[in-house]
């Protein structure tokens, strides 16, 4: 999405572009696809607006239909949906019901989220000045902008002493561990605490495309397309010189370029870059300090996803939970479970049944939002989970990847059907998977990573600062711009957008 949202603005700008794509469709993790007869979304499963997606696509002339996405929370057999802000108390009186005897430190704990949730509305509650034109929005900028710039330059203020990870903010309020799991195990490891308790928030912000979410990129395809942009799918970048500006790809051809944003995985770049060509001695001793810097640092955590075909009507499903469901099936929170081992098979089946059991689940049924997205009367499931990089290499390595796919499938499939959806079990007429190495596979994401650089990295790789979010987009290589989820922290589609915008900015400054 960073770089068909660069192609877009220059190619408004009739700068002369040309975007490559390594896949045979462009999105990233923006995508849908099709399986008998099933639209399944591959990435993410809604789009959020933020005060950037709808701005964009305004700014940019894009007509394209979205529905209102509705997010459910499950614990056990219990469902609530955040329909708006005082949706809130549903889920804290949902927690309180679940875990009677902390009723107190729920109460804090959401007494801290109200307040982050108003900091939210600072942040996302105008449109992005950047998708503004100043010139002719003067009443906007004069009655809406510069009173929100007061007010956004407080909040920032205490977002930065929101930085700790979430479980460490959580862990001083309640000693339940089972109670701080279920809410912190929604996010990836050592998430800032004001980007988690936030995000309650930013839930009721999401969208969908209709259609499936592949539509967002089709449509800023169909735009650059339009204003005379070129697009090259199946065409995979292995070599940069930014001594003569040329790119190579795996077919040996060519590409000149003035300005190159770069708008994938930030370790390809400098892994493909050509140091020997570079000439001047201070350049290419940043671009080697650049590159050591990320040397050790890790991908964000990746996901195992299931993909069901189920024999049941989607009514089956809209009378449990909306099409967006966040769901923990079990209490004891992953804290009680053991680490996922794999120095046997019979480890690997026994510690993986334990982790999916007490897992938390994001839970997507596209047809619900469209009636089209599945045959009559059947309906498609997408079930992620959080899941480690590093196990599934290893089980690959070991030769058990199929069968650990095919175990994790029917465990989910089990736990599924003894909880949320009974029944289900013998309802499905196909299944199949993905795993951190498909997105690796797919993307080409260090460590399969479905968001940027991970929060446990000792030092985060990006800038992290919001007010210089224009300096994410900057690289110690000449005429070489960055942009996408790579470039600021925390990341995700708006920041792909925002990140976009900026680079192509600097591209048409600097030309």
């Amino acid at each position: 999405m960073a770089g068909l949202t660069s192609a877009a603005f220059l190619a408004k700008s009739r700068h002369s572009v040309l975007l490559l794509e390594k896949n045979e469709k462009v999105g990233g993790c923006v995508n849908s696809f099709q399986r008998d007869g099933y639209v399944f979304d591959g990435g993410i499963r809604a789009v959020e607006n933020s005060g950037v997606l709808l701005p964009m696509l305004r700014q940019l002339d894009i007509e394209m239909e979205l529905v209102k996405n509705d997010v459910s929370i499950g614990l056990g057999d219990e469902v609530i949906t955040l329909r708006n802000i005082d949706s809130l108390a549903d889920y804290q009186n949902l927690l309180a019901k679940c875990f009677p005897g902390d009723a107190g430190d729920i109460d804090t704990m959401f007494s801290a989220i109200r307040r982050i949730s108003g900091y939210m509305d600072v942040l996302y509650g105008i449109d992005n000045p950047l998708f503004l034109d100043m010139k002719k929005d003067r009443k906007y900028l004069v009655k809406v902008l510069l009173p929100w710039l007061v007010r956004y330059l407080m909040t920032i203020r205490k977002i930065e002493r929101l930085k700790e990870p979430v479980r460490v903010f959580l862990d001083r309020i309640s000693d339940n561990e089972s109670l701080v799991d279920i809410i912190a195990q929604h996010f990836f490891r050592d998430t800032p605490a004001f980007f988690a308790l936030g995000y309650l928030k930013i839930y009721l912000d999401y969208y969908y495309p209709k259609g499936g979410v592949q539509m967002l990129p089709n449509s800023l395809v169909k735009r650059i397309s339009d204003l005379g942009g070129e697009i090259r799918v199946s065409t995979e970048v292995k070599a940069v010189d930014p001594q003569l500006r040329q790119l190579s790809d795996e077919e040996g051809n060519t590409y000149a370029y003035k300005k190159l944003i770069w708008a994938a995985d930030l370790k390809t770049l400098y892994r493909v870059l050509n140091l020997d060509s570079i000439e001047d001695g201070r350049i290419k001793a940043s671009i080697v300090a650049r590159t050591k810097a990320m040397a050790d640092k890790k991908g964000g955590e990746s996901v195992f996803t299931l993909y069901l075909c189920v024999d049941l009507d989607r009514q089956y499903f809209a009378d449990i939970a909306t099409e967006h469901l966040f769901y923990t099936p079990y209490l004891r929170g992953l804290s009680t479970a053991h680490q996922i081992g794999v120095s046997s098979k019979e480890e690997t089946a026994r510690s993986l049944k334990e982790y999916f059991k007490y897992n938390t689940y994001e839970i997507a049924c596209p047809v619900l939002r469209d009636p089209d997205l599945a045959p009559p009367g059947k309906t498609g499931l997408i079930i992620s989970t959080l899941f480690d990089y590093a196990v599934a290499r290893e089980v690959f390595d070991k030769g058990w990847y199929e069968e650990f796919k095919l175990l994790s499938e029917n465990t989910i499939v089990d736990i599924l059907n003894e909880t949320i959806y009974p029944g289900i079990k013998d309802r499905i007429v196909g299944q199949f998977s993905s795993t951190p190495l498909t997105l690796l596979r797919e993307h080409g994401n260090s460590e399969g990573a479905i968001t940027g650089w991970a929060f446990t990295n000792q030092e985060i790789p990006a800038e992290t600062r919001l007010p210089r979010i224009a300096n994410s987009v900057k690289t110690p290589i000449p005429d070489v711009f960055q942009a996408g989820q790579w470039t600021f922290s925390p990341s995700g589609l708006p920041i792909s957008i925002i990140t976009g915008k900026l680079a192509a900015d600097a591209v048409r400054k600097s030309l």
